[in-house]
Formats: structure tokens, C-alpha cells, sequence
């Protein structure tokens, strides 16, 4: 390797993106000086872990901390200085401005090459009371401390926290409101969009959104926070006060968590001239070097290439951070080296995934809603297999989303659901979409099978027949958001073909029943006028079924309701849709 020896690097940031790249500069090169300036105490850390040493199930702080200043030093030989603020940058001298915390004494630090790992900040919006006493944002070990000691009565003795709302229904909210929930603390999620989990499709995330309800935590959708108050009854924390559907609504809280989303924190870099994208994030190319010469980004502050758009997006996410760590460390120590010129960031993707009260939601690539907006033509099939074979003790049901292209079938992404296999099933398509595989390769992808872990028709291998069944014409689909639209245009009849005891413990009302069994000796009762039919089952294998059997019968407009009554079911508009369906 061309290896560039006399080199000092600056990093200012720790945590993913900034501890990789410097422990994987060092590795590349022992003779480089590599300064590593972090705002807090802890240079590395294990952020995502921090909600669950709240909520006890991971009982000793300690394993929080990933590395000390101590150990990088003994290990690598880093110069790990904490508690240093860098306050700007001089990109024509090639220095930084930086504050000891500590001390307060300021001083110029040189580098040759300079890396900004400047992380995401909790996004605060002006809402009166914002910042009241109890309301707290969970970015560091720090802000863990202080809700630890908040929450379990801090040193005024005012008492344990017994009520508590989540604001906002993201990845850290619902995982917050889980263990917050565990303590024994009624917990309140206050989301203002309509469902929870912005990166899933609303039907996906209602299937967590009613395991969480299930499990005791209340949630308030369409209702955006107007007004933190102190609370009518006196006593620590606020009251907060809902907007929209919720308007009205005042929910007593003995402790706040802000979880809002978060914003790029790159004022510094602004203030340098480092060129910024639409979002506030630092614009990168794909070598993680910014607008300026010698000046490079990574992690959550930084925008990459949305590979569905060719476009930039911003994902904060830990595994993203650290692979860009590592991909700029290789670049700044290679140069123009011929192996290093291969290493380019080719975008992010958004895999990602979220457990809670025993269920694990997982996703990767675009969900609907970008599709939409991107004006990609898709298609959709939702499957609800077991997650190993069905027959062998403990089989889970899972929840199954996968997005694909129509023309010729690239897959553009998924959303799982499920006690077990959701994440399995979404690293496997996240692969294959990386990979730019399409559904015919799902279909045909060979997956390690043993009863116990999984079937020999694997739910990734099911969802990618279903979706070739589409694209060759063999059945039409019908969305659950879809049903109005039919049912407004035209004629419909809901064709379900369950067994009658299934249809007596949970029916589709207004609909035909006639069991798949009974299909073909009882084609005369179904209307040959040009009604649409919409066949429907439990999960869609039998309606599919049903389609088949009617189109090569004569019957044209025959569909059948993708995801049938378990998606139905799941989706925001369950109980409407349930009536939609006309009298025959």
C-alpha cells in the first residue's frame, strides 16, 4: 500500500464516525500524529445502549463505555483530548480554535488533514416551556445521568418519577418509553404525525404501535405539543398540552423526554466556509471529502447519496458512521493510491431496526412515501409467513413488506414486523438491494434451513414469488389504502374464501363467504356484470389462490387484497375500511 507516512490529522469528534477513523488511521500508519478532540468526557461510547442502563436491563454503566482516553492511548497511541471544544476552523492557516472545558484556557491546534465528526444534535423547536426543568434530551452518557437521577427523585427528595411522556414517536422515543414503562412509570408517546416510526409505512408501524398499546403505554397521534406548563397539582415536571386530535388534552408528567429528531450540528463548519446541503448537513463526495482541500466529514452530520434518487439524504445511524470512519481513514492515509481509489462511499440505505416490548421492527431502502415523491413506479406485496417452519415448536408469525420496482423488478426495499426473523429477513434484502438483485433473485436465493431457524421456503424467498407473480401478470393486487378508490368507482364484491369458523371469530363485514374449498362448485353465485371481485383471506395465499381460479374461469376483473385481513387489520384505517365492502 502507498501509504502517506508524514501526516498529522485532526479529528474533532469521537463516538462512530470519529473513533473509527482514527483508530483505522493508526492501524494504516504508526508514524502519523492523530489528535482526537471530543466535546464531553467519553470518547467512545455506546449511544444506542444508553436508553436500556435507564431502564436496568443493562445494569453496570461501565459496559457503556467503549473506549477511554486511557485505553486509545495505551492501544493505539492517540491523543485523546476530552473536554475540548473546537470553537472554528481557519481553513487558509489550516488550524483549529479549541476551548479546554475544563481550564477554560484556549489554544491554536495545526493539521494537515482535518476530519469532522460533528454528530446530530436534539432538534429543540420553539414551543413554550420547552425548557423547563424535567424536560430532558438524551444525546450523551451525561444526559443518561441526569435522567437517571431525575427520574429517581434527585437530590431535593421530591420523590421517583411516576408519569412520564415521550415527545416524539421516533427510535429513541419508543425505545425510551419502553423502559421508562418497565420502571413502572405510566408513560404517554405525544406524536405529531399520524403514526409512529417516520421511516416505515403506516400499516408496519401500527403493528408495533398496537403491541406498545398492548403493553400498557398510551399513545396521542396527529398531536403536536402546543405549551409545557408547570403542573396544576404543583410538584416536579410539566404539564403538556396537545394540539391537533389531541387538542385539549393536558397530561401530567413527573419527567419529559425530548426526542424530537435530531439536527446536524455544523455550525462550526458553516462558520468555515465548508459547503452545506439543503438539509444543514456537510456535503461529502463519495471519499467523505468536503469543499474544502484537507477538510473531511462522516457520520450524522454529513449528507450522502441517496442511491434510490441520486440525490443526498441525511441517516443517522451508527453503522453508516463508522464505515465512513474507516473509508476516510483509508483515503487520507492512500492518497490517489489505485486500491484506494476503488474505496468510495456508494450512499446509505437506511437499514435499521427497533425492538420493543418483544417485537423487533426492521427496514431497509424507501418506504412508500419516497417512492412516491422520487415518482418511482412500484410495486407492493405484503407476506405474513411463520418465521421457521410452522410445524416446529415456538414458530413466530412475521410481517412482511417488500417494494420493488414493476419495471423488471429491482427490489427498492422492505419493512418487517415480528417476535423473531425481522431482522434476518431485512439484512438479507438490504443485501439484495445493494446488490441491485431483483425479486426473481429473492425468489431463488439459497438460505440455510433447519426446522428450528427457519423453512425451506423462506420468508424472504416467499415475498419475492409473490412479487414475480405480479409482475408476470398472474395476479392483480389491491392495496389496503386502494379499497375507497374501488369501492367508489365502481361495483365491488369482497369475496372471502376463510373456512366459516374463521369468518365467525373475525369477519370482513358485508362480504361473500365462500370457502377456497367450495370455490369452483359455487362460481354461479358470484356476479359476472363487471363487478370488481376482491378475493380475501387471513394472510393473501388463499386469495391468491382465488384469483387464479376465476381468472381461467372466465372472470376478468378478479383481485385479491394484498396482505388480506392481517395488513387490513394493522392499518390506520382499520375500522373503516372493514365497512367499505358492498352488499352483494
Amino acid at each position: 500500500l502507498n501509504i502517506i507516512m508524514a501526516c498529522k490529522v485532526v479529528v474533532v469528534g469521537a463516538v462512530a464516525g470519529g473513533a473509527s477513523c482514527a483508530a483505522r488511521l493508526r492501524r494504516l500508519n504508526e508514524h502519523a500524529r492523530i489528535v482526537l478532540f471530543e466535546r464531553g468526557p467519553d470518547p467512545s461510547f455506546a449511544n444506542c445502549g444508553m436508553p436500556y442502563h435507564i431502564g436496568k436491563e443493562i445494569e453496570d454503566r461501565s459496559k457503556l463505555s467503549v473506549a477511554t482516553p486511557a485505553s486509545l492511548k495505551a492501544k493505539l497511541n492517540l491523543d485523546v483530548r476530552v473536554r475540548s471544544e473546537v470553537t472554528s476552523i481557519d481553513t487558509a492557516a489550516k488550524t483549529v480554535a479549541v476551548t479546554d472545558l475544563a481550564s477554560a484556557r484556549t489554544y491554536v491546534e495545526p493539521y494537515d488533514e482535518l476530519v469532522l465528526s460533528l454528530g446530530a444534535k436534539p432538534f429543540l423547536p420553539p414551543i413554550p416551556g420547552i425548557g423547563r426543568e424535567g424536560n430532558l434530551a438524551l444525546r450523551n452518557l451525561e444526559d443518561m445521568d441526569r435522567i437517571i437521577s431525575w427520574i429517581s427523585g434527585g437530590a431535593d427528595g421530591q420523590g421517583a418519577a411516576k408519569t412520564a411522556v415521550v415527545a416524539g414517536g421516533g427510535f429513541i422515543g419508543i425505545e425510551m418509553a419502553e423502559q421508562l414503562s418497565k420502571l413502572g412509570i405510566e408513560t404517554t408517546i405525544v406524536e405529531a404525525l399520524p403514526q409512529l416510526l417516520g421511516p416505515f409505512d403506516p400499516e408496519v408501524a401500527s403493528m408495533l404501535q398496537q403491541k406498545i398499546e398492548g403493553s400498557g403505554v398510551r399513545v396521542e397521534l396527529n398531536a403536536p405539543i402546543k405549551a409545557f406548563e408547570p403542573r396544576a397539582s404543583g410538584g416536579r415536571g410539566s404539564d403538556v398540552l396537545l394540539g391537533g386530535a389531541g387538542e385539549g388534552t393536558r397530561i401530567a408528567a413527573d419527567v419529559v423526554i425530548l426526542g424530537l429528531g435530531v439536527r446536524p450540528d455544523t455550525d462550526i463548519a458553516k462558520a468555515a466556509g465548508v459547503e452545506l446541503g439543503a438539509r444543514g448537513g456537510i456535503v461529502v463526495d463519495d471519499k467523505m471529502r468536503t469543499s474544502v482541500p484537507h477538510v473531511w466529514a462522516v457520520g450524522d452530520a454529513v449528507e450522502v447519496k441517496n442511491p434510490f434518487t441520486g440525490g443526498n439524504w441525511m441517516v443517522a445511524l451508527a453503522g453508516p458512521a463508522n464505515r465512513q470512519g474507516r473509508l476516510c481513514a483509508d483515503n487520507i492515509a492512500m492518497g490517489n493510491n489505485v486500491e484506494a481509489a476503488g474505496r468510495r462511499n456508494r450512499g446509505t440505505y437506511g437499514t435499521s431496526a427497533v425492538h420493543c416490548f418483544g417485537l423487533t421492527a426492521a427496514g431497509t431502502g424507501l418506504n412508500e412515501r419516497g417512492l412516491q415523491a422520487a415518482g418511482i413506479v412500484y410495486g407492493v406485496v405484503h407476506a405474513h409467513p411463520m418465521a421457521h417452519a410452522s410445524y416446529y415448536p415456538g414458530a413466530m408469525p412475521l410481517a412482511l413488506k417488500l417494494l420493488f420496482r414493476m419495471d423488471g423488478g429491482v427490489v427498492l426495499g422492505a419493512q418487517a414486523v415480528g417476535a423473531d426473523g425481522a431482522d434476518k429477513a431485512i439484512d438479507i434484502i438490504s443485501t439484495a438491494v445493494q446488490a441491485g438483485m431483483t425479486v426473481s433473485d429473492l425468489a431463488d436465493l439459497e438460505l440455510c434451513y433447519s426446522p428450528q431457524v427457519g423453512s425451506a421456503k423462506a420468508p424472504v424467498n416467499m415475498a419475492g414469488m409473490m412479487a414475480q407473480n405480479v409482475l408476470d401478470g398472474l395476479v392483480e393486487t389491491v392495496q389496503w389504502s386502494e379499497l375507497p378508490a374501488i369501492a367508489a368507482d365502481s361495483a365491488m364484491l369482497l369475496l372471502d374464501v376463510r373456512s366459516a369458523k374463521e369468518v365467525a371469530e373475525a369477519p370482513y363485514p358485508n362480504a361473500l363467504n365462500i370457502p377456497i374449498e367450495q370455490l369452483r362448485e359455487r362460481m354461479a353465485e358470484l356476479p359476472r356484470d363487471g363487478t370488481t371481485i376482491v378475493a380475501a383471506c387471513a394472510s393473501g395465499q388463499r386469495g391468491y389462490y382465488a384469483v387464479r381460479i376465476l381468472k381461467q374461469s372466465g372472470f376478468d376483473k378478479v383481485k385479491n387484497l394484498d396482505g388480506a385481513i392481517k395488513t387490513l387489520s394493522a392499518s390506520p384505517m382499520a375500522a373503516s375500511l372493514m365497512n367499505i365492502a358492498k352488499a352483494v
